[in-house]
Parts: C-alpha cells; sequence; structure tokens
C-alpha cells in the first residue's frame, strides 16, 4: 500500500516564494488531520498534493497561473513555485516527486511554466532511479508505482469539493464518468 510521508510547498498560492517561506507537513499513519480557519490553506495543502501525484491543476482554475503565488503581492515580475512529495511506493520503496513551476508577468500578459518534474525512487539497497518528465510519462510512472488507476486517483482519492457529488449528477453525466473510469482501468490492465 502507498504512504504519504511529507509535503513541502513554497509559491503555491498563499504559501510565499522565497525558500524561507517554504512549508513541510509530516503526514502520520493511519491518519492526518488538517484543521484551520478559512483561507489558512488547508484546500491548497490538497491541491498541492493532487498537483504533485497527478499533475492535474484545481477544477475551476481559468489561468494556471491561480495555483502559483501571485507576483504582484511580492512587487515582483516572476514567481518560482514547487511542490516536493514524500511517499512510499506499492513495493514499500522511497519515492519522492518534485514539481517545479514559474509565473511570469509582462506588461499585463501572465505567462505559466512547468518548468520541471522529477520522480526519484530508491530500492531497499539504497540505490535512487531519477525519471524526469522530459524522458517519461511521469504521471503514468507515478500511478504504476502507486498501484492506484488515474481514474481512482481523480474521481475518488482527489475529488474536489466541487465535484463531490458526481454519483448524484443526471445520468449522462454520470455515464461519462462511468466510460472514462472503466476505460482508464481497462487500458491500465492491459499495460500490466
Amino acid at each position: 500500500m502507498a504512504v504519504v510521508k511529507s509535503l513541502a510547498i513554497r509559491g503555491i498560492r498563499s504559501f510565499g516564494p522565497e525558500d524561507s517561506d517554504e512549508q513541510a507537513i509530516s503526514f502520520e499513519s493511519p491518519l492526518t488531520l488538517i484543521l484551520g480557519q478559512n483561507g489558512c490553506g488547508k484546500t491548497t495543502i490538497i491541491e498541492a498534493l493532487r498537483y504533485a501525484i497527478t499533475s492535474q491543476m484545481p477544477p475551476g482554475i481559468g489561468h494556471n497561473d491561480c495555483f502559483v503565488h501571485d507576483p504582484k503581492v511580492n512587487r515582483s515580475t516572476e514567481v518560482l513555485a514547487q511542490i516536493k512529495l514524500k511517499l512510499l511506493n506499492a513495493k514499500n520503496q522511497n519515492m519522492e516527486v518534485s514539481r517545479s513551476m514559474k509565473v511570469i508577468v509582462q506588461k499585463k500578459k501572465t505567462t505559466f511554466r512547468t518548468l520541471d518534474s522529477l520522480l526519484s525512487i530508491t530500492n531497499e539497497q539504497g540505490q535512487t532511479k531519477d525519471i524526469s518528465k522530459r524522458c517519461a510519462d511521469l504521471d503514468s510512472v507515478l500511478h504504476d508505482e502507486l498501484g492506484v488507476s488515474r481514474a481512482i486517483l481523480n474521481t475518488v482519492i482527489f475529488c474536489h469539493q466541487e465535484e463531490s457529488s458526481w454519483p448524484l449528477d443526471e445520468g449522462k453525466k454520470l455515464k461519462i464518468v462511468l466510460m472514462k473510469y472503466l476505460t482508464l482501468t481497462i487500458q491500465q490492465l492491459l499495460r500490466n
């Protein structure tokens, strides 16, 4: 069974972009509760987990730059953001996922860029294997290592509060969600 160990966030929404602003969260077994007032970053933590594992932006974001800390707050023209996630995969091996992003403000235009995504897997002998998004489909590798299909990750584990009522939707929408799940599950079975 895959286990989330820790998460470090810098430059995402209300979490500042400076090295000193990095916030680290350790997850305890079997359960970690995240409590806090409105606007303190609870949802951002879950969205950062989702982005680290699936590389998907939170739902409802029109422009990707909304996920990254606003450069105007710091009176700068660019913000670097990074999410680092440490976990154990289904084979009980240590893994670290690192995703880096950048937002640049030029005149009235804001540009979002994904800089790098890296997965490091350390086996029982201490040997580390690094996989970059430049040489592999990092999302597929992550799903395989975690032993969880993309459909389960997106519609069950990381189901956003705005999408949580999908099982109660009208029949047509529900069929589309179920077809996506079945298609992805069949694709995963064929790969294995």
